[in-house]
């Protein structure tokens, strides 16, 4: 299954002081490091936010307009990203994968097996998002299809702009299938009180 991938990393992480949620460290490695590793196999990468130091080769990086405007608007930057790096070679699909969830793999693997078995039964739709065991949508953990996203943004520019739009907005824009991932998978880190719970730590402690 050919993809692209878009990391999101580029939050004010103001619950956690200012700390950027994808340096934060869990099982010996960075946030954005595990995000990367989940997104392995992406014909492409772009991670969208602040400098984010040595990425590995091929790796691309941008940053939203203005700065901090919010998820929908990191997205479209790396959507126009890829876009510029891969033009007509664009994967069909494109996953879209937060920085702050330590156990991403193993939604991101969940939803490839989901793609998997839509493909072998002709399933229709314009991608697949996250759901946790309780119920909890994550779209910030899916793969939506590479033409439905850039249509959507397209159309949220035109209707009343990207800067502080939520990524729910944006995405409620695509007929998208929920899949339900391992219990864990997509819990994220806002708050330090989040980092105990899931074993995560600043780099050094």
């Amino acid at each position: 299954m050919e993809f692209d991938a878009l990391i999101l990393a580029g939050g004010r992480s103001s619950r956690l002081g200012g700390v950027p949620k994808s340096q934060l460290v869990y099982d010996g490695a960075t946030l954005l490091a595990l995000s990367l590793a989940a997104s392995a196999g992406a014909a492409a990468t772009v991670v969208v936010g602040p400098d984010p130091g040595a990425l590995p080769p091929g790796v691309l990086t941008c940053r939203e307009e203005p700065a901090f405007a919010g998820p929908a608007a990191a997205i479209a930057a790396g959507l126009a990203s890829l876009d510029r790096s891969r033009g007509p070679l664009r994967a069909a699909l494109t996953l879209i994968l937060a920085c702050d969830m330590p156990k991403a793999d193993q939604a991101v693997a969940a939803l490839q097996a989901a793609l998997a078995h839509d493909s072998r039964n002709a399933t229709e739709s314009e991608g697949v998002m996250a759901v946790s065991p309780d119920g909890r949508k994550q779209p910030l953990a899916g793969f939506y299809g590479t033409a439905a996203l850039e249509r959507a943004v397209d159309e949220m520019e035109k209707g009343g702009g990207l800067t502080g739009a939520s990524v729910f907005a944006l995405l409620a824009r695509l007929d998208v299938r929920a899949v339900t991932v391992p219990a864990g998978a997509t819990d994220d880190v806002d708050t330090w009180d989040d980092a105990t719970a899931l074993g995560v730590s600043r780099q050094g402690s």
